[in-house]
């Protein structure tokens, strides 16, 4: 069985980040969303708020199920019995970042491989701290996130 973890924040989760899930789920045995917790970014959603957000999102994919998890990312890929980790690329800038931690879990993790995928291109621009911030002005989300999560950032960022 070949599994894939696709490692993240997911604060909160993106049509970008759903895109490359349904992608990779009609590819792999089972697709992992392994959340971190990520206390020093102070996510606007908490770990279980984020886990829900995820698992409603991506309820309709029966190989897909998130877990939340503290540490290094090897050590929940290997938990999992991983064969590949997953990273989202929008541009050039998301890849240098990525390609060393990449080489890194490659030294730590032998074995389990890191496969990078583009979201299309009407999903390039969008990122998770982009949408707190247009959802925290008032701005229209929902063209970018999935549905349950446009309602989370609502009743995180009421109208007046």
């Amino acid at each position: 069985m070949t599994t894939l973890v696709y490692p993240g924040t997911f604060d909160p989760i993106t049509l970008g980040h759903t895109n490359l899930i349904e992608r990779v789920a009609g590819i792999f045995d089972q697709v992992v969303i392994a959340i971190a917790a990520s206390e020093r970014k102070q996510p606007l959603f908490n770990l279980d708020e984020r886990l829900t957000l995820a698992r409603d999102a991506l309820a309709h994919l029966p190989n897909v199920r998130a877990t939340g998890f503290r540490g290094l990312l090897v050590d929940i890929a290997r938990q999992e019995g991983a064969n590949f980790i997953l990273r989202g690329v929008r541009n050039s800038t998301d890849f240098e970042y990525e390609l060393p931690l990449a080489q890194m879990n490659g030294n730590l993790a032998p074995g389990i491989d890191t496969l990078f995928l583009t979201p299309p291109p009407h999903l390039t621009c969008v990122s998770s701290s982009l949408i707190r911030e247009i959802a925290s002005m008032g701005g229209d989300v929902v063209p970018y996130v999935p549905e349950n999560v446009a309602t989370a950032l609502a009743g995180k960022f009421p109208r007046p």
